[in-house]
């Protein structure tokens, strides 16, 4: 298909992935309000159009945190990167490489630290989730450090997971899912040879090499709502400030009192962030 928007994007997904991939990263939580509010509040943002500017040299770049950036934009965390692509997440990152902004490796992806960080020339940003394993966090706190990330994105709004309909839909969890997604894999043999076949491994590359076991895709729905920690405050957090040597942003940020909260506590930065309605 001819690819000229973002629609055309989403509607690609559909088409290529199996039903449990593609409603688990297009679906949010429960009914999906937020989800929607998140969508129709951008779509209701005007810009102001000024005229007869001299626009021949325009410069989109800036710096953030010390580093150079070609446009204001970075590629956020996006967990199970790696089962809509082959090697997903090295396949993200290189494209942010090239166009000069930053990659951020999720906690959850399927390519762990180590196997992205050298395909890049600049370093990557690492996001960590709150996580009633201390050991984990710390042990993936110095794989980053050791890798080269140079900020760490912390996300702080999801103490615990959301209900999300659509996965118990589509086989992305509920019953009999593992049944269901490998029929759904059957019927989109594109996907299936590129990612199924010749991206494996398929687990959470970062978990597994912490546990020093695969943690794979039957694991994950299971392992999030173990392990996110909903007892969490900022006093908690104050070690991961203490122990990450460069800059660290917040994210998931909705309140203003929280926003002088993060300043406070000493962040270097915030994501205004509904985890898109998830």
């Amino acid at each position: 298909m001819i690819i000229s928007s973002t629609a055309d994007y989403r509607a690609a997904a559909q088409k290529r992935l199996p039903p449990f991939l593609f409603h688990y990263i297009d679906g949010g939580a429960y009914a999906e309000q937020t989800l929607r509010r998140n969508v129709d509040d951008l779509a209701a943002v005007a810009l102001r159009q000024r005229v007869l500017k001299d626009m021949s040299r325009l410069d989109t770049s800036i710096e953030l945190f010390g580093e150079k950036l070609s446009i204001p934009v970075a590629l956020s965390p996006v967990g199970l990167t790696g089962m809509y692509r082959r090697r997903g997440e090295v396949q993200a990152a290189r494209a942010a490489d090239a166009h000069g902004i930053p990659f951020t490796m999720s906690t959850v992806s399927v390519c762990p630290i180590e196997e992205v960080a050298p395909e890049i020339k600049r370093p990557m940003w690492f996001q960590l989730y709150v996580l009633k394993d201390r050991g984990f966090m710390r042990n993936a706190l110095e794989r980053a450090q050791a890798a080269g990330c140079t900020t760490l994105v912390f996300t702080v709004d999801m103490p615990v997971p959301g209900a999300r309909y659509r996965d118990a839909h589509s086989g992305m969890s509920g019953p009999n899912a593992a049944l269901r997604r490998y029929w759904q894999s059957v019927l989109h043999p594109r996907w299936a040879l590129d990612v199924g076949l010749q991206g494996r491994p398929h687990d959470l590359g970062n978990i597994s090499a912490y546990r020093g076991s695969p943690t794979g895709l039957q694991d994950y729905m299971g392992w999030l709502g173990a392990n996110f920690d909903a007892s969490i405050s900022w006093k908690d957090l104050e070690w991961i400030r203490a122990f990450w040597k460069g800059p660290m942003v917040i994210k998931g940020i909705l309140d203003p009192e929280d926003a002088k909260d993060a300043v406070r506590f000493g962040a270097d930065g915030i994501v205004v962030s509904n985890h898109g309605g998830r």
